[in-house]
């Protein structure tokens, strides 16, 4: 089992490499490179002018010194190179996520290095989305299975047509109205940001202030995304159900909590936990409109700040981290297929 891991780890961790290589040949073809490779090079320039503009005071001088600097940092770049020949560079600067600083999008503390930024923004994510879907995850699977294994009753029935609404609502849609009634209305719940103004200035009240303004956003994506899994988890549980092996199972006279946990949820596991982990994985990205509704500082908004602002650099870093994401994500995914299903080989 171990050498399978290995082998499948390996093949994935293959995928990395193919994904930059791809990135760099676009980013060349595009002239992409040459504008992120220039902005980093015009960034270092500044430095340098200031620092020479100290030490010399003529200005032909200055500008002569300027000059040579700039021809200097020019070619530390490559940018005297056809983009061909400096291919391989890109390929380490965006595996080290070394792509400069943005132009117009800041850190918390001011930063505008893009690494700074991502790192800056990951905590937030998971406050807001990761959270919100384990809750949703764990209640709609429970329920799934529940209602389930009594199919056709009252409850089913109702069950199931509340997930299918609730899966079928837009979370902007949902973000709104929890904005107009809780916020404006009844006024007891913030409307947006992730701080009151100013914000605490001791950390447990600071906590108590990101739940405090966590609770609509929280509420939305919880109403938008238990839908969703207690439909798949019903019938995910629903088709096992029906095979052979449990009717013969309950014609044993088994009770029915072991043949729910043996002969159904064991079989169903490796799908339900392949839909938790792919899940976990895409809620690392953020969650775009639930972040712009809410004013919510973490992923997704920053994805959409940096493709609003044409921040090159720092779409290319968030589109690698995602790669990377998807590929540690599958490395578990083969783990745990072997771990639950013995059966399974490749």
């Amino acid at each position: 089992m171990i050498k399978t891991i290995i082998l499948r780890s390996i093949s994935l961790l293959l995928v990395a490499p193919a994904v930059l290589f791809l990135m760099s040949l676009t980013l060349g073809l595009t002239g992409v490179s040459d504008r992120i490779l220039t902005s980093m090079a015009e960034q270092a320039l500044q430095d340098v002018k200031k620092a020479l503009a100290a030490q010399i005071h003529d200005p032909s001088a200055l500008e002569a010194a300027i000059e040579l600097q700039k021809l200097e940092i020019y070619s530390s770049y490559g940018l005297d190179k056809p983009w061909f020949y400096r291919m391989f560079q890109m390929i380490i600067r965006i595996a080290c996520f070394d792509l400069g600083r943005t132009r117009v999008i800041k850190g918390f503390t001011g930063s505008q290095e893009i690494s700074e930024i991502i790192l800056e923004r990951i905590p937030n994510t998971i406050v807001l989305v990761t959270v919100p879907l384990i809750f949703s995850a764990i209640t709609g699977i429970l329920i799934g299975v529940k209602i389930a294994s009594n199919p056709g009753t009252f409850l089913d029935r109702f069950t199931t047509y509340l997930s299918i609404i609730s899966y079928t609502l837009p979370s902007w849609w949902i973000g709104i109205i929890l904005i107009i009634f809780f916020g404006f209305y009844l006024k007891i719940l913030p409307i947006g940001g992730m701080y009151s103004i100013p914000p605490p200035p001791d950390i447990s009240s600071r906590i108590l202030d990101l739940i405090w303004h966590s609770i609509l956003p929280f509420t939305t994506l919880v109403i938008v995304q238990i839908g969703g899994w207690i439909y798949s988890a019903r019938m995910i549980v629903f088709n096992i159900a029906q095979e052979d092996y449990v009717s013969v199972a309950r014609a044993k006279g088994l009770p029915e909590d072991i043949i729910r946990k043996r002969y159904i949820l064991r079989i169903a596991a490796p799908t339900i936990v392949t839909n938790i982990v792919l899940g976990l994985a895409g809620s690392l990205g953020g969650a775009i409109i639930t972040e712009i509704v809410f004013g919510w500082y973490g992923m997704g908004s920053l994805y959409y700040q940096a493709i609003i602002s044409l921040e090159e650099g720092l779409i290319i870093a968030l589109t690698y981290l995602y790669t990377l994401i998807y590929i540690f994500v599958r490395i578990i995914l083969e783990i745990v297929y072997l771990v639950l299903d013995p059966r399974v080989r490749y």
